[in-house]
């Protein structure tokens, strides 16, 4: 597993709204080329996109639970692996956010992706992280 948190000086519903708009997520971090809906607007259980990133290629990510504004999960699988990303939101009590992204491989394959993707997963991870919370500092919506 692969963890990277953030505090964000955000509250959590401003946080909650940039994460959730993963079609736009291209314009927050260069580890996604591009975000497509495959099956209508809005993140709900269910609905798949098809998210290509620089040196992993693309994917569809299959969203399979949203528990707004707090998090939710999307997972893919191919080639003997599943991976499951997992995108959490909580309130500071002194305010602003703490977000938390996660990533498991689970399959025949996985300890093999852990190794020769680790390192690039986690800077991915990294790279969101900050997008997010320079886009949710800056918002005003």
């Amino acid at each position: 597993m692969t963890e990277v948190s953030i505090h964000v000086d955000a509250p959590p519903e401003r946080v909650w709204h940039t994460l959730v708009a993963v079609e736009q997520w291209p314009e927050l971090t260069p580890s996604v080329t591009s975000v497509e809906s495959l099956d209508g607007t809005g993140l709900e259980p269910g609905r798949r996109f098809r998210v290509t990133q620089p040196r992993l290629g693309t994917a569809v990510w299959r969203v399979t639970e949203v528990v707004p504004p707090r998090a939710f999960t999307w997972s893919t699988s191919r080639a003997g692996v599943t991976t499951t990303g997992i995108h959490q939101v909580l309130a500071r009590p002194a305010g602003g956010s703490d977000v938390t992204l996660t990533i498991e491989h689970r399959g025949a394959l996985a300890p093999l992706v852990r190794l020769l993707y680790g390192r690039l997963t986690r800077r991915y991870m990294e790279l969101e992280a900050v997008g997010l919370k320079r886009r949710s500092e800056s918002s005003a919506s």
